[in-house]
C-alpha cells in the first residue's frame, strides 16, 4: 500500500544533501536549519547552551516557578511523565528531593514492554513515586500503530499522541496546571528553534507541528477509527486546559541538559538499568528508549525517509557535548546507521498484523529518490556523512 497523499507531512526537505561541519547530521532532518557558515541550529543551540546562557539565573527562574505551584500540604503540584528512562527518572526525582516537590509521574504504556523497560519502570516507582499507567484499548492502538505506519511511515504515531496527550488529561483531571517535562528535543537534536529561549511550549500549535506531524489524532477517523476511541489520543480543548492553567515547560530550559549524566543520575538514584543485551539496535547507545519492542522500527524508517538513523542522533548530541570527535562520530554512523531491528521483527509482524512482504512494500514505498538508489535490486543510499 502507497501512503495516502492527504495524510503524508509536507516536510519540504532540500533535495541537496548538506552536513553540519561540526556534528553528523544533515538538512534532511525536519525544520533543522544550516546557516551560512555550514553549521545546523542543533549545534549552534549547544554552543549557546554550553558557554553563553546564564545557568544560574535559570535555576533562580525555575525556583521561583516551583515556589508558586508547590502545594503546602503534600497534594501534588506538578505531573511528571514518565517512562521509567533515565531522563524522566531525572526530572522527577530532582523535582521531589532537591525542589521539595511532590509529582505525580504519568506513563502512557508502550506498544509491547521490553523486559528491561518494564524492570526500570517498576525500579523507578518503588524508589519513592506515585504513578499512573495508562494503557490504551490493545486493538485499537494495533490498528492505529499499523495505519500510521503505512501512511506515515511511522508507527510510533500513535504512542506519540498518548505520551502528550495523556499527561495533560491527567493534569486537566487532577487539577494541576504544572507539567515538567525533560529536555526541549526541538532545539536539543535540532528542529525549530521558536522556543530557545521558552520554558514551555504552546499548548495546540506546536502539538499539531512538532509532535503530531501535522496529523492529529481525529483524523484517523477517516480511515474507520471510532471518534470515541481516538479520544484518549487527544489533549484536553485548549479552553479546558486554560481554566486550569496548564503550562507545559522543558526541565532542560532551567537545567543543561547532557543524556549520559542523567544516565549515571538514574542509575544511582532510581535503580535504572542499561541495556542488558549492550547496544540497543541501530545505535552504539545503550541507556536510551529500552522500553519499548516497537521502537527501533520507529529510528529505521527515520532512516529511511530521511538517510538519519539511531546512531546519527546519538552521535550528533555526544559531539556536542563534547563526548565525541566529529572523526569518532562519523565511524559509529557508517557502522550502525541504519541496522534493521531484526530481534523484535516478528514481535512487529504479529502486532500489527502484516506479512514480511507488506512490510517491505510499505518501506519501500517511502524512500526518497534523491536519497535512495536500487541497484542490482539492493537500496543503497545515494550520500553518506564523511
Amino acid at each position: 500500500m502507497l501512503p495516502a497523499k492527504d495524510l503524508m507531512p509536507m516536510y519540504g526537505l532540500p533535495s541537496e544533501i548538506q552536513y553540519c561541519i561540526r556534528c553528523v547530521i544533515s538538512n534532511q532532518r525536519p525544520r533543522i536549519t544550516f546557516d551560512q557558515d555550514g553549521v545546523c541550529s542543533a549545534c549552534r543551540y549547544a554552543e549557546r547552551k554550553h558557554h553563553q546562557f546564564d545557568w544560574d539565573q535559570r535555576e533562580l527562574q525555575l525556583q521561583a516557578l516551583l515556589d508558586r505551584h508547590r502545594s503546602k500540604d503534600g497534594a501534588y503540584d506538578v505531573i511528571v511523565p514518565c517512562s521509567g528512562g533515565k531522563d524522566s527518572a531525572f526530572v522527577a526525582h530532582q523535582l521531589k528531593y532537591k525542589y521539595d516537590m511532590h509529582p505525580l509521574t504519568v506513563t502512557w504504556a508502550p506498544h509491547v514492554y521490553t523486559d528491561i523497560g518494564w524492570r526500570n519502570l517498576q525500579d523507578f516507582i518503588q524508589s519513592g513515586f506515585d504513578n499512573i499507567l495508562g494503557t490504551p484499548n490493545g486493538s485499537v492502538h494495533r490498528r492505529l500503530t499499523r495505519l500510521a505506519f503505512e501512511f506515515l511511515g511511522d508507527p510510533f504515531q500513535p504512542f506519540i499522541y498518548g505520551q502528550k496527550a495523556f499527561p495533560m488529561r491527567i493534569a486537566t483531571n487532577y487539577k494541576i496546571p504544572l507539567i515538567m517535562y525533560g529536555e526541549n528535543g526541538e532545539v536539543e537534536y535540532g528542529g525549530d528553534s521558536k522556543n530557545e529561549n521558552n520554558p514551555i511550549h504552546d499548548l495546540d500549535e506546536d502539538l499539531l507541528k512538532h509532535y503530531f506531524s501535522g496529523v492529529g489524532p481525529l483524523r484517523w477517523a477517516e480511515h474507520g477509527i471510532n471518534l470515541q476511541d481516538l479520544r484518549v489520543y487527544t489533549p484536553p480543548s485548549l479552553q479546558e486546559m486554560k481554566e486550569i492553567g496548564i503550562e507545559c515547560h522543558f526541565f532542560g530550559y532551567y537545567k543543561k541538559w547532557i543524556p549520559q549524566e542523567q544516565y549515571y543520575y538514574a542509575s544511582e538514584h532510581t535503580g535504572f538499568q542499561a541495556n542488558p543485551d549492550g547496544r540497543s539496535e541501530g545505535t552504539y547507545s545503550k541507556y536510551a528508549s529500552l522500553d519499548d519492542k516497537i521502537d527501533g522500527f520507529h529510528y529505521y524508517m527515520a532512516f529511511i525517509k530521511f538517510g538519519l538513523g539511531r546512531t546519527t542522533s546519538d552521535a550528533a548530541h555526544e559531539i556536542r557535548d563534547g563526548h565525541l570527535t566529529r572523526e569518532e562520530a562519523v565511524a559509529l554512523v557508517r557502522r550502525y546507521d541504519g541496522e534493521f531491528p531484526q530481534k523484535y521483527f516478528k514481535v512487529f509482524l504479529d502486532y500489527t498484523s502484516m506479512s514480511e512482504e507488506q512490510f517491505w512494500d510499505i518501506v519501500n514505498s517511502f524512500r526518497s529518490p534523491h536519497l535512495w538508489d536500487n541497484i542490482n535490486g539492493e537500496w543503497k543510499l545515494r550520500y553518506q556523512v564523511s
